[in-house]
């Protein structure tokens, strides 16, 4: 419990955290500063603009952007809700249960986004503060949103917009990393006495595919931070490759989520009618390795180096597979080999492909 509430406290003051609310609490300040210039009674309703600027702040700019319009045009529609209500009715209980049924009935409609809590909220506002000057507080309502918008987009923009190239990339390599570990985790237990000492590998199916979504988030998460970005023109960065890269490797995720499932189910499940013959045991092994060393040269080793282990691992692979169709082997089962053969055969394909 005390570490993961540590955990939380290192989250929330993480550095991109603290850049945005440092960035939120100065265009909340600037925005209450220019609030009083605006004309009319707008000037009278200054609490508003940070309230918009604090709503319109976002991890990126184009995020901002969306949710701004989305929240202005939330509060445009609860103040047209509002004032059907008070054309022809004075607040009262059944005023105010009619504008809050009727707001969140609107707040249904697609593509509404951040704009969709803020319909009725506004109708309530301008239905119980307004009083008997609903004109003046609507129009005040919505310039000071508007106004603190305006601001928090513009500070968003201008002041280190984020970009989250760094953390794309950061997770492509780990879901890599993580990725090559399993597969030579498991020609380590190719190569134990069964049942293999260590385990922990065949559980770690659902946490591979954990990992392939969150770096699919990361990977998007980067390609929104570029949209409308001032900064993307001074660090190039090549997204296209990014999401190559993360379709190859969850492709690659599948196969080795199979491969974990067919050994696993071979080891331990007693009602599997498949085996391993065990002349195949060290060139399976061995191939799990050479794959597995393929997938970590991909982050540092030179692109020769890198050709080499690949050469390497589809020569250990293809040898297993001519020998596996030569072979009168029988066992007292079928044979599982072939199917993670395949799978490592389909890993290098991908792997192949994602060179070019």
């Amino acid at each position: 419990m005390r570490q993961s509430v540590t955990d939380s406290v290192a989250v929330a003051l993480a550095g991109p955290r603290l850049q945005l609310a440092a960035k939120a609490g100065l265009a909340a300040g600037l925005a209450f500063l220019i609030a009083p210039l605006m004309p009319g009674a707008a000037a009278q309703y200054p609490y508003y603009a940070p309230l918009g600027a604090l709503v319109a702040m976002y991890e990126n700019v184009s995020g901002s952007m969306k949710q701004g319009v989305q929240t202005l045009v939330g509060l445009g529609m609860g103040i047209g809700l509002a004032f059907l209500l008070v054309s022809v009715t004075d607040p009262s209980p059944v005023t105010v249960a009619i504008v809050i049924g009727l707001g969140v009935l609107l707040a249904g409609l697609p593509r509404l986004g951040a704009g969709r809590d803020w319909i009725p909220t506004a109708a309530l506002l301008v239905l119980l503060v307004g009083g008997n000057n609903p004109d003046d507080f609507s129009f005040g309502y919505l310039l000071q949103m508007g106004v603190g918008v305006a601001v928090g987009i513009a500070v968003n923009m201008l002041v280190f917009p984020p970009l989250h190239f760094k953390a794309a990339a950061l997770s492509l390599a780990e879901l890599r990393w993580a990725l090559a570990k399993q597969l030579s985790d498991m020609g380590e237990a190719m190569r134990e006495a069964w049942p293999p000492e260590h385990e922990d590998w065949a559980v770690r199916s659902d946490e591979l595919a954990q990992s392939a979504r969150a770096v699919r988030a990361a990977v998007q998460k980067a390609d929104a931070s570029r949209q409308v970005n001032p900064r993307r023109r001074l660090h190039p960065h090549d997204l296209d490759r990014d999401f190559k890269d993360l379709r190859g490797l969850e492709r690659v995720t599948f196969h080795i989520q199979d491969t974990t499932e067919v050994l696993a189910d071979v080891i331990w499940d007693k009602d599997v009618p498949f085996v391993i013959p065990l002349p195949y045991s060290e060139p399976l092994a061995d191939a799990l390795t050479a794959v597995s060393e393929v997938l970590r040269s991909m982050e540092d080793e030179h692109p020769d180096r890198q050709n080499e282990l690949l050469e390497e691992a589809t020569a250990a692979v293809d040898a297993l597979a001519e020998r596996m169709a030569s072979d009168d082997v029988n066992p007292d089962a079928p044979s599982a080999a072939e199917a993670i053969v395949l799978n490592l055969h389909r890993i290098l394909r991908v792997v192949t492909a994602g060179q070019s």
